[in-house]
């Protein structure tokens, strides 16, 4: 009897133990690899809007994806937050914790880009700087693991000279008329006394020479909170026709609420795409009413990938930020990036096969990227994002800027798409590389 018993037992043990590694191989089959991106945020800060909106943007698409399955169905994205607190020491701290497990990165800080770039040229690791950071970086043959995608400032800022033109009467076609609009015109560069408020500088300087209009920079001490000086200086003794808005978090406001103080009117003030945010006007309250920005990409949640993102994401309560927030300008900006570095994963994936990129094969990608209106349209973003195509020699692979205006309430698109002045821009992205090249004993790619 007891040897029966004993056998039953050992019996029953090993009937146990089978089924536990059975459901152990089943779970360890289940589990999929995992693509790691490091996530270098603010949520604190007197630019916590920015920050906080940006990398909630991109943690819910990738959120989204492993909703649907993974990249591809079969990986996941695994992310990890590091705050910088917009500070650059903090910034190379955090890259450094993420260093040995991620493929790409986003600053997202002029500083930290700065920073990173030869780090990320050393580890072998992308650092994309989509909207901010260096222009010249756009040259892919000086900076191959740097990326400006879809357009940098330089790109930018011909933009807004194209259409302070078209609103002084050119006809925005013929290039060889645009300067009898801009000549003898008086533009007002109000910028944050920091790297990335003094990146425009060098390309307003060459288009008042180029075009014959007037451009002065006014600097505002860090963190930009009083600007009194700089507006009296603006509109009573410059009297500029024109002011750009270049600051940045809490200084965005000032120069809303100053200008109607002195009766400068909010339709001539036309912002950077960091200036026009719903964060950067609401404080401002009725003195915002008219005043205009560029953008890179669409406003709201009327795009089918972000309704996807509502009912899968914050449907199941994973999101990464107040609903409240879903759709804003910020979070808007982060969720293309993450549309971008998804493609860039899956046009790797065509060269590689479906796997955890390597930080070579990932730039390879986005080196590759051609997201036409097509694709555009088939992931759901159209209106969301711009086409864009890169290559070995332009790691901008757009440019496309639109203007937004701000009617009281909401931001609103007012329909006109500007090109940069694309040959002008890339003349002098290619000069400026090339001087960074020679200071750092760089031997350009030969990309032909």
């Amino acid at each position: 009897m007891a040897r029966k018993l004993l056998s039953g037992i050992i019996a029953l043990v090993l009937v146990a133990g089978f089924i536990m590694v059975s459901v152990q191989a089943m779970a360890a089959e289940e589990k999929k690899p995992e693509q790691f991106v490091g996530i270098l945020a603010y949520r604190t800060g007197p630019f916590a809007a920015g920050g906080s909106g940006f990398s909630s943007g991109k943690e819910d698409f990738m959120a989204l994806i492993n909703a649907r399955g993974g990249i591809n169905g079969k990986i996941m994205y695994k992310w990890e937050e590091c705050e910088t607190a917009y500070n650059t020491e903090r910034g190379v701290e955090c890259y450094n914790r993420f260093r040995d497990r991620m493929s790409f990165v986003h600053p997202l800080s002029t500083g930290i880009t700065y920073a990173l770039i030869p780090k990320g040229t050393e580890d072998k690791i992308t650092v994309i700087s989509g909207g901010y950071g260096r222009a010249d970086a756009s040259d892919g043959r000086v900076f191959p693991w740097v990326f400006t995608v879809p357009t940098n400032y330089w790109s930018q800022n011909t933009a807004k000279i194209k259409w302070i033109a078209m609103k002084e009467g050119w006809d925005g076609k013929d290039m060889a008329t645009i300067g009898k609009a801009l000549k003898g015109l008086k533009i007002a560069n109000l910028h944050i006394d920091v790297p990335y408020g003094q990146e425009t500088k060098p390309i307003l300087n060459a288009m008042a020479k180029k075009f014959g209009f007037q451009v002065r920079h006014f600097p505002v001490p860090w963190p930009g909170i009083d600007q009194k000086a700089q507006w009296m200086d603006i509109a009573r003794r410059f009297k500029a026709d024109w002011v750009i808005n270049r600051n940045w978090g809490v200084s965005c406001t000032v120069p809303l609420k100053e200008a109607a103080r002195l009766g400068f009117p909010r339709e001539k003030i036309l912002g950077v795409w960091w200036c026009g945010s719903e964060e950067d006007v609401l404080p401002a309250g009725p003195a915002a009413k008219g005043y205009r920005t560029t953008n890179f990409h669409g406003v709201g949640r009327d795009f089918p990938i972000i309704q996807e993102t509502v009912d899968k994401v914050y449907g199941t309560m994973k999101g990464n930020i107040a609903f409240t927030r879903v759709g804003t300008v910020y979070y808007n900006r982060g969720f293309v990036a993450g549309i971008v570095d998804h493609e860039a994963i899956l046009t790797a994936h065509k060269k590689y096969g479906v796997k955890v990129l390597t930080g070579e094969e990932f730039r390879w990608g986005m080196e590759n990227l051609n997201i036409t209106e097509e694709r555009i349209k088939e992931i759901g973003a159209e209106g969301l994002m711009q086409p864009l195509r890169t290559s070995c020699e332009d790691h901008e692979g757009g440019g496309v800027v639109f203007i937004q205006q701000w009617d009281g309430e909401q931001w609103v698109n007012t329909g006109e798409v500007i090109t940069p002045m694309k040959e002008f821009v890339r003349g002098l992205i290619e000069e400026s590389a090339a001087k960074y090249a020679k200071e750092k004993g760089i031997t350009p790619r030969d990309c032909k």
